[in-house]
């Protein structure tokens, strides 16, 4: 029983330094550029995601008065990845816009394979690669430049805000980044804890680049974004991680969508960082207090847990949404996700096993990416 009572504790008093410590992180000035040299904006596709179209769009709309090459690739050249691509092309008819499609692979890493076909056709020597399915704010080149343009910084990175955009399942997700992941970066940031690298955006110089080795080396990894961080880090160079948080669209339709996506980032940070990992689940403060209440018969303290758990939550939530100009909604949605959290998470230690756009994967200790033949 006391030991349901000091997790209850522990993950309290968490949530109560994080809430702090995001407002102080989001309070930060964030450099912009004065000068503006020449950006490949590099976008690996595949199928066309629910908000793929405003994701493009986004970017396109850049306030950004130096060269912008906008690099698409794609596997296959029937993917419709690219009827939404030639969409974009007639919203802007003067936007620089290259597409490659190759479906070379390299290794299980779908998606650095696609890169690896893309770079070649990349003209200039600022590169930035942002996942398909994240959105940005019109200011966000020259934000991300004016990070990159600091002494000693070899890559910028970006924290990302879950937007939801397929209902309920996709609350629950958003949920999931916001309210859960979000904050623990944010405390490990400031405590020193955490080295993240995130392939919602990765800016960095080719010069850089061909220093790490280029990124063949990663074609077998689950999480590319971090090993390359790691890797420019080993160079010398430092990894920052600006004020801001770009958009990640969460579009999970369902429970089964919603369940591989969840597993499959919970067994990454598990294979990245298991010390962290098995660490994390004293930051689950309502789950320990539901169990206090079931170890305890319905003890009125057990009960005083769960509301001080919940009122910790949506604080944090509160202060979340106000760091970033978010509207205060689905605050309901909290309490349930964060059971729901504390499943997956006691999942991930069942399986190494994953799913990733369609294809069945395991994770070995090392982070390496094995496909799953199915018999």
């Amino acid at each position: 029983m006391w030991i349901t009572a000091s997790c209850v504790v522990f993950g309290v008093s968490y949530t109560v330094v994080a809430t702090l410590l995001v407002r102080r992180f989001f309070s930060r000035p964030v450099v912009e550029a004065t000068t503006f040299p020449a950006v490949t904006i590099v976008k690996p596709l595949h199928g066309a995601e629910l908000a793929l179209m405003q994701n493009l769009v986004s970017f396109c709309e850049q306030d950004y008065p130096g060269p912008i090459q906008f690099l698409f690739g794609v596997h296959d050249s029937r993917d419709v990845a690219l009827d939404v691509v030639r969409h974009v092309r007639g919203l802007f008819p003067d936007a620089d816009i290259t597409v490659v499609s190759d479906a070379r692979l390299y290794g299980p890493n779908r998606k650095m394979s696609n890169v690896l076909n893309m770079l070649p056709e990349a003209r200039h020597d600022i590169l930035v690669f942002a996942d398909s399915d994240v959105a940005v704010e019109q200011n966000y080149l020259r934000r991300v430049l004016g990070e990159l343009h600091q002494p000693g910084v070899g890559l910028v990175t970006c924290l990302y805000w879950g937007k939801p955009d397929a209902g309920f399942w996709g609350s629950l997700s958003a949920d999931a980044s916001n309210y859960q992941f979000l904050p623990g970066v944010v405390l490990g940031l400031a405590s020193g804890m955490a080295r993240p690298c995130f392939g919602q955006t990765l800016a960095m110089r080719r010069a850089t680049l061909e220093k790490i080795g280029g990124f063949s080396q990663f074609v077998h990894h689950l999480a590319e974004d971090h090993a390359i961080g790691e890797a420019v880090r080993l160079a010398g160079e430092k990894v920052v991680v600006p004020a801001f948080a770009v958009t990640h669209a969460c579009v999970e339709k369902n429970a089964a969508e919603f369940v591989a996506h969840e597993l499959r980032w919970s067994r990454t940070i598990r294979t990245i960082d298991p010390a962290g990992h098995l660490g994390s689940v004293l930051t689950h403060p309502l789950a320990f207090a539901l169990l206090s209440v079931v170890v305890s018969g319905g003890a009125m303290w057990a009960w005083t847990t769960v509301g001080t758990a919940i009122i910790a939550r949506l604080a944090l939530k509160l202060q979340m949404n106000k760091a970033l100009r978010r509207p205060a909604a689905g605050i309901a949605l909290l309490p349930i996700w964060d059971i729901v959290l504390f499943a997956v998470y006691l999942l991930s230690f069942v399986s190494s096993r994953v799913v990733w756009r369609g294809f069945n994967f395991t994770v070995g200790r090392d982070g390496l990416l094995v496909p799953v033949t199915e018999e």
